[in-house]
C-alpha cells in the first residue's frame, strides 16, 4: 500500500459539528492532512452524503455559494473514485461477504479500489480488515 487512506462522510459533517468539538478538531485535522499530503481520498458517494446533509440538516445549512467554495477548495482535490460497474459490483461483494450495509460497503470499496491503507470511519468496526485495508475510528 502506498500510505494513502480514505475519509468517509462523516469526518466532513463532525468538522462543521459546533456542539463537539473535540470531534469537529479532529475531523478538521485528518482533512487538512488529506489535503496537505494528498494522500487522502474520498469518493463521489462522500461528497453526495455530505452535501445532503449540509445543505439541509444542519443547525445552520451551508449556502449553495458555500458549498460550492467547499467543492471546489476541499472535495475536488480529493474526489478520487467514481462510480462504475466494477465499484458497485465489488460493493456488492463486500456487503455478501461481511453482511454490510450496501453504503458502508461502497465506501470500503472504494477505500480498496483506491489501494488505501486506512478507512477513517465511525460507522464501521474499528479494527477490521478488509485485505490490507483498517478501518479506524479517528475519535477513539
Amino acid at each position: 500500500m502506498n500510505g494513502r487512506f480514505f475519509l468517509d462522510t462523516n469526518l466532513f459533517v463532525y468538522s462543521f459539528d459546533s456542539a463537539s468539538p473535540a470531534k469537529a478538531r479532529r475531523a478538521a485535522e485528518l482533512i487538512r492532512r488529506a489535503l496537505d499530503t494528498r494522500k487522502g481520498i474520498v469518493s463521489y458517494q462522500v461528497v453526495q452524503e455530505f452535501f445532503n446533509v449540509a445543505l439541509r440538516r444542519m443547525a445552520k445549512p451551508m449556502t449553495r455559494a458555500d458549498a460550492e467554495n467547499y467543492l471546489s477548495t476541499v472535495f475536488r482535490p480529493l474526489m478520487a473514485i467514481l462510480p462504475s460497474q466494477s465499484l458497485f459490483a465489488e460493493a456488492l461483494r463486500l456487503s455478501d461477504r461481511f453482511r454490510l450495509s450496501l453504503y458502508d460497503s461502497l465506501i470500503v470499496a472504494a477505500a480498496l479500489e483506491g489501494q488505501c491503507s486506512v478507512l477513517y470511519s465511525e460507522d464501521l468496526q474499528a479494527g477490521q480488515r478488509f485485505g490490507l485495508l483498517e478501518i479506524r475510528n479517528p475519535f477513539i
